[in-house]
C-alpha cells in the first residue's frame, strides 16, 4: 500500500513542479512538501466520488492555503477528477481549469474559492456547521443522509490572518468535532523564516480555542491515518500539526523562502527529477502505479456513493414529507421558489412609520416561517440589527437544529462562515452588523460575490441619520464603496413596502450575493404613484411621484431620501418633479434605455436629473449634468441627534429644494 501512496506522491511532485515550471509562475512549495499528504488524504482517508463531484455526502476538502493549488489540480487529476493532463499543462492560463488558486464553479472538487489566507478554513467552519445542522434535521436511527467531515489544509500564513481567529474561536465553542484541519508546519514564509513575525505557541492558541491539537509526520501515513481516526473520536474541531519540509525533493530550494512562491527553475527541476527517480528530460510525468492505485480506489468510492443512493431512497420512501423539505432545500439558492412566492406582503397604512430595519425583521420572520432552510444570524447585533428570528431557537453545541446563529463580535469571521454555509448546500444563508462595519467583512463579501453564490448581508444603521454614535459608525462612502464590487446587488429601501421586496428579490437570487441596507430612524410609508409599483420594482427603481408626462426635473433617490425628496418636491413648486425610488442602482442601471427613459420621464441626456443620496456622490455623476445636481454627503459626520446632524451638514429638504430651483 505504501509503495502505491508513494507512487501518487511522487507524481503530485512531477505534476506540480513541471506544470509551475511551464507557467513560469506558481507555488511549488507547498505542494512538494505535502505530496504525502494528498496521497493518504485522497486515497485512504476521504469519503468522496471523483465520478460524482456534486454528492451531497461526500467529505469535503478546503486548501485553505491557496497558493498551492496544484496540490490540489495534481491529486484531483490523479483521483478521477474532470482534470486532465491537458488542463494541468495549462495551469495558470485563461480559461484553463487550474487557475492560479482554487476557483469554486470552475473545477470539479473545488469546494471553495481560496488564496486569500485564513479565508479557506473560515469558509471550511461554516461548511462542518452546515453539516451539523442538516444532520440534526435529516437523520433518523434507520438511515443518516448526512454524515461527513470537513477538513481543510492550513499553513503559517492561514493562521497569522486574524479572520482564521475569529472563525477557530467561534468552531471550538460550537464543537464542530466534524472538522479536522492539517496544519503545514513548515515554519517558512515568503519572506524567509517565520521565526522573524511568528513565534506564537500555535497548539497552545488552538487548545484555548476548544480545538483538539495532535502532531505528527507529514510523510507518515499510518501516523496521519491514525491522527484522524483520534481526531473523529473527539467532540471538538481538531487541528493535526504535521511537521513538514517546505519543497521537499527538490534539493535547491527544500527548506527555504525560496521554494514558496517562485518556480523552481529549470537546471533546479532537473535536478529534483533526478533525485525523486524521474526522468530529467520528460515533464509531466505520472507513475502508472499512481493511476493503476486510484482506477481500483474508484471502484471503492463508487459502491459508497451508491449503498449511500440505495439507504436514501428507503429513507425517502419512508419519510417522503423529509424528502419534500430535502429537495426544497438542495434547490439553486438553497430555496424553492414556490415556498418563496407563498409569502404574502405584508399590509401597512399610509399614516405609518418605522424603520426599515424594523420592517425588515418583519420580512425576514414572514419568509423564515415558510422556507426552513433559511438561516443565519449578526455579529452580537441581534437587536440593533432586527434579525432575531422569532419562536426559532438559536444553534449551538446542544441545539443542532437551531436556526438563528450566535456569530459574536466576528464581523469577517462571521461573512466567511456564512458563505461556507451556503457553499456547502441546504441553506440560505444571511448574516448582519451595522453598515459601516461591512469594511471589517468586505474581502468575504468580495469572495461571495466572485463564487458566485447568493450570500446576504443585512446592513443597518445606513447614514448620518442615525444620529449619536457619530461619524465612526455613520457611513459615508460605504454603499457607493459596496456597490464597486462586481456582481454584488445592493438594496436600499426607501419604506417598509420597499423593504419587503429588498428580501423577496435578495432571496431570488441565485448567482451573487446581496446586500440589504436598512435605516435606523423611523421613515414613513410612501404614497406610490405607479399603481403597478411592485412589477416595477424588479426593475430597480420605480416612480413615486410622476409630477408630468414631461417633467422640468427628475430626482433619483434611495432609502431615507426618498421621503425626503418628496418634501423637496413640495417646497421647488411649481416645478414639475418626479420623484423616483432607485431601491437597487445596480438593477436600474442594468435595465434596458427604452425602459429608464420611461421611469426617468425623459433621456438622461437632455431630461435634468438630481441625485439624492446621503453620502458620497461617487457612482451618481454620470446621472447628472453637474456635479451640483448630485445631492450628497462628502465628508464626515458629526455627534449628535440624527435630525440636527443632517441640518448641520446641509441635507435638508429645505437644501435639496434649492438644488431643484437651481438649474431652472
Amino acid at each position: 500500500m505504501n509503495k502505491q501512496l508513494d507512487a501518487v506522491a511522487l507524481s503530485v511532485r512531477s505534476l506540480s513542479m513541471d506544470a509551475i515550471q511551464k507557467a513560469n509562475s506558481g507555488h511549488p512549495g507547498l505542494p512538494l512538501g505535502t505530496a504525502e499528504l494528498a496521497a493518504v488524504l485522497y486515497g485512504r482517508i476521504l469519503r468522496h466520488n471523483p465520478a460524482n463531484p456534486r454528492w451531497s455526502d461526500r467529505d469535503r476538502f478546503v486548501l485553505s492555503a491557496g497558493h498551492g493549488s496544484m496540490f490540489l489540480y495534481s491529486i484531483l487529476h490523479l483521483s478521477g477528477y474532470p482534470v486532465s493532463l491537458d488542463d494541468i499543462k495549462a495551469f495558470r492560463q485563461v480559461g484553463s481549469r487550474c487557475p492560479g488558486h482554487p476557483e469554486y464553479g470552475y473545477t470539479e472538487g473545488v469546494e471553495v474559492t481560496t488564496g486569500p489566507l485564513g479565508q479557506g478554513v473560515s469558509h471550511a467552519v461554516g461548511m462542518a456547521m452546515a453539516e451539523t445542522m442538516l444532520a440534526a434535521t435529516y437523520n433518523r436511527p434507520e438511515f443518516a443522509p448526512v454524515d461527513h467531515y470537513t477538513y481543510a489544509l492550513v499553513g503559517e500564513g492561514c493562521l497569522m490572518e486574524g479572520v482564521s481567529s475569529e472563525a477557530s474561536s467561534l468552531a471550538g465553542h460550537m464543537k464542530l468535532g466534524k472538522l479536522i484541519a492539517f496544519y503545514d508546519e513548515n515554519r517558512i514564509c515568503i519572506d524567509g523564516s517565520t521565526d522573524m513575525t511568528f513565534t506564537e505557541d500555535i497548539g497552545a492558541r488552538y487548545a484555548a480555542y476548544g480545538w483538539q491539537v495532535l502532531s505528527g509526520d507529514m510523510y507518515d501515513y499510518e501516523g496521519i491515518e491514525a491522527l484522524v481516526a483520534a481526531a473523529k473520536k473527539d467532540e471538538r474541531p481538531s487541528l493535526i500539526m504535521l511537521k513538514s519540509v517546505i519543497g521537499k525533493g527538490a534539493a535547491s530550494v527544500a527548506g527555504t523562502a525560496k521554494a514558496h512562491g517562485a518556480p523552481i527553475g529549470a537546471e533546479g527541476v532537473a535536478e529534483a527529477k533526478k533525485s525523486l527517480g524521474l526522468d530529467p528530460d520528460k515533464d509531466f510525468q505520472v507513475a502508472p502505479e499512481a493511476y493503476a492505485y486510484f482506477e481500483e480506489r474508484r471502484k471503492e468510492l463508487a459502491a459508497l456513493e451508491a449503498a449511500w443512493n440505495e439507504g436514501f431512497s428507503k429513507w425517502s420512501a419512508k419519510y417522503p414529507e423529509l424528502r419534500k423539505a430535502w429537495d426544497s432545500a438542495m434547490a439553486p439558492g438553497g430555496i424553492d421558489p414556490a415556498l418563496l412566492a407563498s409569502v404574502a406582503h405584508p399590509e401597512y397604512g399610509r399614516d405609518d412609520k418605522l424603520a426599515t430595519r424594523t420592517a425588515s425583521q418583519t420580512a425576514l420572520n414572514a419568509f423564515a416561517a415558510v422556507i426552513p432552510s433559511l438561516v443565519g444570524g449578526s455579529a452580537d447585533l441581534q437587536g440593533p440589527n432586527a434579525v432575531a428570528l422569532k419562536g426559532i431557537p438559536a444553534y449551538g453545541p446542544e441545539k443542532r437544529d437551531g436556526r438563528y446563529l450566535h456569530f459574536g463580535v466576528r464581523e469577517f469571521g462571521m461573512a466567511t462562515v456564512t458563505n461556507g454555509i451556503q457553499v456547502h448546500g441546504g441553506f440560505r444563508a444571511f448574516c448582519a452588523t451595522f453598515l459601516v462595519f461591512s469594511d471589517y467583512l468586505r474581502p468575504a463579501l468580495r469572495l461571495a460575490a466572485l463564487m458566485k453564490i447568493p450570500s446576504i448581508y443585512v446592513l443597518t444603521h445606513d447614514s448620518v441619520f442615525l444620529g449619536e454614535d457619530g461619524p465612526t459608525h455613520q457611513p459615508i462612502e460605504t454603499i457607493a464603496s459596496l456597490r464597486m464590487i462586481p456582481n454584488v446587488e445592493v438594496f436600499r429601501p426607501a419604506d417598509a413596502e420597499e423593504a419587503f421586496y429588498a428580501w423577496k428579490q435578495a432571496l431570488a437570487r441565485v448567482d451573487g450575493p446581496s446586500c440589504l441596507v436598512m435605516s435606523r430612524q423611523n421613515l414613513p410609508i410612501l404614497a406610490k404613484e405607479d399603481p403597478d409599483w411592485r412589477h416595477t420594482l424588479d426593475c430597480g427603481a420605480y416612480v413615486v411621484r410622476k409630477g408630468a408626462d414631461k417633467p422640468d426635473v427628475t430626482v433619483l433617490a434611495t432609502g431615507s431620501e426618498v421621503s425626503l425628496a418628496l418634501k423637496a418636491a413640495d417646497l421647488a413648486a411649481p416645478l414639475k418633479v418626479r420623484v423616483v425610488s432607485v431601491m437597487a442602482k445596480g438593477k436600474f442601471e442594468a435595465q434596458p434605455d427604452i425602459l429608464k427613459e420611461t421611469i426617468l420621464g425623459g433621456k438622461p441626456g437632455t431630461l435634468r436629473v438630481v441625485t439624492a443620496e446621503a453620502g458620497v456622490k461617487t457612482g451618481w455623476e454620470s446621472w447628472t449634468k453637474s456635479g451640483s445636481d448630485n445631492f450628497s454627503i462628502d465628508r464626515f459626520g458629526e455627534s449628535g441627534p440624527g435630525d440636527k446632524v443632517a441640518a448641520h451638514l446641509g441635507y435638508t429638504a429645505e437644501a435639496l429644494a434649492k438644488v431643484l430651483a437651481g438649474g431652472n
